[in-house]
């Protein structure tokens, strides 16, 4: 089975948030990196997928070139290769923009099953998963809390997902995908590997292959403003009898707060 992880380095969560000049995103020349926490879940799931059926492991990544960071630590996890679409405009591109980037790197690799995080750490918009399978012409699910898969080794026809999706209030979904298909995973679906030093200098040794950005997809999204919330106190005194106040606060609820029908 051959599996794409798409990964993305997003600023460590230590790390003492500043807003930039134009204030429309963070200052981030001085700040630490890591990999995307949803994404390690979506590595490591591609990791015991191609242990317990054989293949090869792909982490691909759109971004500046401090994002080869990320993807040497994939490496060092146990991925076989690397492609990285290179820019500066990658940093803080859109979902549609970083999907068509990637897209492009991987479209022609045939991969069997491409695998991303459900979301990422700082934007958290859970878009490029999807915008990523449409552009590929791939089914998609998302939401992955475990993945059986089957190959074609099982008889003619019978290559193919069983996924379990996480629903609200509790509730989870099964169903079956063929493949090629794109899975974008939940957090927690299972326990994460850690690089070994054996694993750090084979990493060394494996590729990363460049890609150029060509990309002439326009962003459809743009972060018009970021500002810390204000804090602030304000409190409201209802004059008048315990009757009169408590029809006072219900009418408040209901037509200013709207916690009430």
């Amino acid at each position: 089975m051959k599996i794409a992880v798409c990964i993305k380095q997003v600023v460590t969560r230590e790390w003492q948030l500043r807003v930039n000049e134009s204030k429309n995103w963070i200052r981030d020349q001085d700040a630490s990196f890591e990999l995307n926490e949803p994404d390690a879940y979506a590595l490591e799931e591609a990791l015991r997928l191609k242990e317990k059926h054989g293949g090869e492991v792909v982490v691909v990544s759109a971004g500046p070139a401090r994002a080869a960071q990320v993807l040497r630590e994939a490496l060092a996890r146990g991925a076989d290769r690397a492609i990285h679409v290179e820019s500066d405009a990658l940093a803080a591109a859109d979902a549609f923009v970083i999907a068509d980037a990637l897209a492009g790197a991987i479209r022609d690799e045939q991969f069997n099953l491409v695998l991303t995080g459900l979301q990422s750490d700082d934007q958290g918009f859970g878009q490029v998963g999807v915008v990523l399978a449409e552009k590929l012409g791939m089914p998609h699910a998302t939401i992955i809390m475990e993945v059986q898969a089957s190959d074609a080794s099982t008889g003619p026809g019978q290559a193919g997902l069983r996924v379990k999706r996480e629903l609200e209030g509790g509730w989870f979904q099964w169903m079956s995908l063929p493949l090629p298909a794109l899975l974008t995973i939940q957090s927690g679906i299972n326990q994460l590997r850690y690089a070994t030093l054996k694993g750090i200098m084979a990493a060394k040794k494996k590729e990363i292959r460049k890609v150029p950005f060509t990309s002439a997809a326009a962003a459809a999204q743009k972060i018009v403003s970021v500002y810390f919330p204000e804090k602030g106190k304000k409190t409201q005194m209802l004059p008048g009898s315990p009757g009169e106040a408590a029809k006072a606060l219900v009418q408040k609820l209901r037509d200013e707060a709207r916690v009430i029908a």
